[in-house]
């Protein structure tokens, strides 16, 4: 009996021993190739390297993002005992700062290995895991993108999100330039699953660094637009505001601001809304900043002059069953004195000199109702309807910044046009970019849209707009050191389909110089609660940005600065008098000659009695002394602000009174 046991059991272990045989052969011999392959295959594996994200630089090579080489912390929770976390998360919480209980609950997750800190300092980390001293915890190359300066320039940036993804401005626009191409390389693993060593052979991909760039952005200006619109915003009790400033003949964008704004070092702590760049991505009804607009197509035209004469009503008016009001009442003003006061009469009546699709193609020239092309996302087009689309009061209503809507970079690109000339340019945000060895890829250069208007034309209407700020409800914006042109606008907004008489965007948008302009600034409002009128709160906002941008560099704009003031007399119609035998035209000379008493005045510099005069009489006297003047009312002058005999000063501005009642077979001009 113990026999035939004794040899069941050699039997049992020489069984055992065969079958063990023939699979170490099967696994040494027969299968040996293939297990091997299996075998490297779970051991090494092809890693990514991630390539290193371009950095971005203002136009001046100031360093606005960059990267910083932090890594993440992890945990195998494989190898770490139970009854070991207490005490790991007790010195995790006093070297990273958080509670004991959030790592302990990070713990006892059922993943194997975990994130215990992302974005740590390479130096702290490695400190962390020297002191603690346990395998199961180890770092991964986790890097940071930094925002050097915060919240500045946020809605131009943009930002990268968990997954080093940009999203928003330039890090989305730019993401395939900014990210580069990522490397690979093999790396050997143990059986858990951690790196022990890499791999040199063909197949490793060297990572290539993402483009770096440089924007058209100005630092220095960026920080001042911000600064003032948040104070102005504040002080105004606005509920945003919006700021664009931009090189009227290149189509750089130098700043652009909106208030709210966000860091994008913590965007997640942020709203969409606060994330969103109105600039681009909101529109508005632009109220009387478009009158320039209106008035560049009607000079363009050739529909009217600066200096004829239109009957403003006093300030309310009639048309088609509506009242148009103005907020200054006038009997008379010029066609450059209805800009000057922003009459909303008097440009509603000189458009009616312009049929609908002549003032359609003027609009859509000025870039309104179409894409700016502007490479940050978000942009629309606006609001511009088709002339077959217009009731008969949509042209008048347009003429003055209402049935028509803009976003606040179309408007300012639109100005710029108005003032450098006439080109329409295409705005652009990126100057240059260069690969890591600092080689440049790509450099931007102005590109021209169209012509809109003629250079005879901008001119016209930059010296009209010099007035509006000089003389007119621009007047809060008027520099000392260098002169500004510009133009108010405040318009009702559109709450629950009605025009609200509550929330009001006030804006003004300048330029300087104003005869030679290098900045055109933008500022919007958005429901200021002191004052309504962008007279009142975007031109002191405006006024303070410009200060401070001319004593950064006051020498620079005082070079450029060629603007003289015009003579407030319309040359055109100077010239007529002059040259014109018509009995209806009296000639300069023998106006004079005819009259003693005006001679002697003229000769001594001494200012005449102008009571009794006609527009085109007095307007003749002022021009021979060199004065300016400031008309109001209409008919025959009834008071002069300078007295009779008062010995007068080249460019002194006389402020001349008209009775209401119009001499019959006069001519007004």
């Amino acid at each position: 009996m113990n026999n035939s046991r004794a040899l069941l059991v050699i039997i049992i272990i020489l069984f055992l021993f065969t079958a063990l045989t023939v699979k170490l052969v099967e696994i040494q011999i027969i299968k040996s190739e293939e297990l091997t392959y299996y075998a490297k295959m779970q051991q090494t594996k092809l890693e990514t390297i991630p390539a290193e994200r371009g950095v971005i630089y203002d136009r001046n090579n100031t360093l606005l993002v960059y990267n910083r080489n932090d890594v993440s912390i992890n945990l195998d929770l494989r190898m770490i005992p139970e009854n070991s976390k207490n005490i790991l998360a007790e010195k995790l919480s006093s070297t990273l700062g958080k509670s004991k209980s959030h790592y302990k609950k990070l713990m006892n997750q059922s993943r194997k290995t975990i994130s215990i800190e992302k974005h740590v300092g390479r130096e702290k980390a490695f400190r962390l895991i020297n002191d603690i001293n346990i395998s199961a915890l180890f770092t991964v190359e986790k890097p940071t993108r930094v925002y050097q300066y915060g919240s500045l320039a946020s809605h131009v940036l943009g930002y990268v999100n968990s997954e080093f993804v940009g999203v928003n401005g330039i890090a989305k626009t730019f993401e395939e330039d900014l990210n580069g191409d990522d490397g690979a390389i093999i790396v050997e693993r143990d059986v858990l699953g951690r790196i022990i060593t890499t791999i040199q052979d063909n197949e490793v991909k060297a990572p290539i660094p993402g483009y770096n760039l440089n924007l058209t952005i100005d630092i220095n200006y960026q920080v001042i637009l911000e600064d003032e619109l948040k104070r102005g915003n504040e002080f105004y009790k606005g509920e945003s505001a919006t700021g664009i400033i931009m090189d009227p003949n290149t189509g750089e964008i130098l700043a652009l601001a909106n208030v709210d704004d966000y860091d994008p070092n913590y965007y997640w702590k942020f709203s969409d809304y606060q994330r969103k760049n109105k600039a681009i991505t909101d529109t508005y009804e632009p109220g009387s900043t478009i009158k320039a607009i209106t008035l560049a197509a009607l000079l363009d035209a050739g529909k009217c002059y600066e200096s004829e004469l239109i009957n403003v009503e006093n300030g309310k008016y009639k048309f088609r069953n509506i009242y148009i009001k103005d907020t200054h009442k006038n009997n008379y003003l010029t066609v450059s004195g209805i800009l000057e006061e922003s009459s909303n009469i008097g440009i509603s009546k000189l458009i009616q000199r312009l049929d609908d699709d002549t003032y359609y193609k003027y609009l859509r020239g000025f870039g309104f109702g179409t894409y700016t092309s502007i490479t940050l996302p978000g942009g629309v087009k606006g609001i511009l309807k088709k002339p077959n689309q217009w009731s008969k009061l949509t042209k008048t209503f347009m003429s003055f910044g209402y049935g028509v809507s803009v976003t606040p970079l179309q408007l300012i690109v639109a100005y710029s046009a108005i003032v450098n000339g006439g080109i329409l340019y295409e705005p652009h945000i990126l100057k240059s970019k260069t690969d890591k060895s600092g080689v440049v890829k790509y450099e931007s250069s102005p590109i021209v849209i169209r012509r809109v208007i003629s250079e005879e034309t901008s001119a016209r209407v930059k010296k009209i707009l010099r007035r509006a700020v000089k003389n007119g409800t621009g007047h809060l914006a008027d520099l000392e050191e260098i002169s500004v042109g510009g133009k108010t606008g405040t318009s009702q907004q559109i709450i629950n389909g009605k025009y609200s008489r509550q929330k009001y965007h006030a804006s003004f948008i300048g330029f300087f110089p104003a005869d030679n302009p290098q900045l055109v600034c933008l500022v919007i409002v958005n429901s200021p609660q002191t004052e309504k009128y962008g007279g009142k709160v975007a031109a002191p906002i405006f006024k303070k940005i410009a200060e401070r941008i001319i004593n950064t560099d006051l020498k620079n704009f005082q070079q450029r600065e060629k603007y003289n003031e015009s003579k407030t007399a319309d040359e055109h119609i100077l010239k007529t008098f002059s040259n014109n035998d018509n009995k209806n035209k009296i000639s300069n000379a023998s106006y004079v000659q005819g009259n003693n008493e005006l001679k002697k005045n003229f000769e001594n510099n001494l200012m005449p009695d102008l009571k009794g005069r006609t527009v085109r009489e007095a307007l003749i006297s002022l021009n021979l002394l060199g004065l300016k003047y400031d008309i109001r009312g209409s008919g025959i002058v009834v008071s002069q602000s300078i007295n009779p005999g008062i010995r007068v000063k080249q460019n002194q501005v006389c402020r001349l009174n008209f009775s209401e009642a119009i001499i019959k077979g006069a001519n007004i001009y």
